[in-house]
């Protein structure tokens, strides 16, 4: 039986609800307020290939089939998930006889580069109109050539009032609703569980009426209990997945052990990955502990190895040891900028020959040739005696790796003073 064709069978609320045209769009004023550029290209009907920025259910699908029936032109949808070459090839194919064509990327960002390479020609010559939907953002998943030429949007998680104006909406529209005895008293619960995502604010108004007979008095109590437990706002394949292990690290960078450990908390029940949570201290401990602390890098990767093993929910305890351990420790990214210096350094300079006292000879031909002529074998001396230069004579005294005066680092840097004096730079 087609379910699409038994008049009995209505669809989902968001589905019923999706508007065809502006008037009807609800959310993304920064966007579409009149006089903006969107707006302004929509009702000119000069519309550039786009990339629609945002997180999930705040529109971008909808607004894609906006701009198609506002240009009068053909729309193609492509899921990125499920689509290839193929599918791509298919849809340009349909479009060299009518140019064009809206074809709309559902999560642009799953597309290989040649799978976003086979776009360029076509969006060069106008012959789609592409719309690329992501929920990452596009400078890091969207190949340079092909974001160029493509105007950026980014969309916006829909606000409580904008969400009030969605149910009342939804309420005076849909024919089932409209017939109901529905009173919205408070949607606080509503808002937070569905988090500005229009899709699930509409899942949820329908399950929660669907569940009540009439009178439904929508309160947050009542809504809460439809819901069962908030839904933690957390998309691990999206931006705010990046936007919270941002928070996390900096957090642990900032000395801030109580704002790190809500930034975990955050990550546990969104169900994030516990290796990852693990790599990330792994990462920070290095990069930003360094030599201050050398032993925030074996905790942390104790840590992953602990929790490799043990899983959630346990795990979640070990988490949070290396955290706030990672947090109260003293600072030092020293190591980080030394290597980044360095490998900076070697990019942009000739490659610069071993000294020939450094290099090994393990033939005589080698040794006559004056290979490790002149080298200190450094365990023969007790100290500054033994020194000698280790760099390129072009680089004699340039210094990459600079101790701090936090924690470890700083008896570091005096033995350093006292073994190399100012050769690298010490007492400037």
């Amino acid at each position: 039986m087609d379910l699409f064709a038994d008049p009995y069978f209505k669809g989902p609320l968001a589905e019923r609800l999706r508007p065809t045209d502006l008037e009807h769009y609800i959310g993304q004023t920064h966007l579409l307020s009149p006089g903006s550029s969107l707006r302004n290209a929509l009702v000119n009907k000069r519309v550039p290939s786009l990339i629609f920025w945002g997180p999930p259910g705040v529109g971008k699908t909808t607004l894609a089939r906006i701009v198609a029936n506002s240009l009068g032109k053909p729309f193609r949808q492509l899921s990125a998930i499920q689509s290839g070459v193929k599918e791509v090839r298919e849809v340009l194919e349909f479009a060299r006889s009518r140019p064009g064509t809206v074809l709309f990327i559902d999560e642009i960002h799953r597309f290989n580069k040649s799978q976003q390479d086979s776009l360029l020609g076509a969006v060069e010559k106008g012959l789609v109109t592409l719309i690329g939907a992501t929920t990452e953002n596009p400078s890091f998943e969207v190949n340079s050539a092909l974001l160029s030429r493509c105007q950026v949007y980014r969309l916006e998680a829909l606000s409580l009032e904008e969400t009030e104006h969605l149910v009342n909406y939804a309420l005076r529209e849909d024919s089932d609703l409209k017939s109901r005895d529905i009173t919205v008293k408070e949607l606080g619960v509503l808002y937070k569980v569905a988090g500005g995502d229009a899709r699930k604010t509409l899942n949820l108004l329908e399950i929660f009426t669907d569940v009540h007979a009439d009178p439904v008095v929508i309160t947050d109590e009542a809504m809460q209990e439809v819901a069962q437990s908030r839904v933690a706002l957390y998309d691990k394949g999206g931006e705010q997945h990046y936007d919270i292990v941002s928070a996390f690290i900096k957090s642990i960078r900032g000395s801030d052990p109580n704002a790190a450990i809500y930034w975990l908390a955050r990550m546990i029940e969104g169900g994030e990955d516990i290796k990852f949570i693990a790599r990330r201290l792994l990462i920070s401990a290095s990069e930003d502990i360094g030599n201050a602390n050398p032993n925030a890098l074996l905790l942390a990767n104790a840590c992953f190895e602990a929790v490799s093993k043990l899983g959630y929910p346990e795990g979640r305890i070990v988490l949070a040891q290396t955290t706030t351990y990672l947090a109260t420790s003293p600072k030092s990214n020293a190591s980080y900028l030394a290597i980044d210096e360095a490998l900076r350094w070697v990019k942009n300079q000739p490659d610069l020959p071993v000294p020939m006292h450094l290099r090994n000879a393990p033939t005589q031909l080698m040794k006559q040739g004056g290979y490790g002529l002149g080298y200190k074998y450094s365990h023969d001396f007790q100290g500054w005696e033994g020194n000698q230069e280790f760099m390129p004579k072009e680089m004699s005294g340039h210094e990459f790796y600079r101790p701090t005066d936090h924690g470890k680092e700083k008896e570091i840097k005096k033995m350093m003073d006292q073994q190399w004096g100012d050769h690298y730079g010490r007492k400037k």
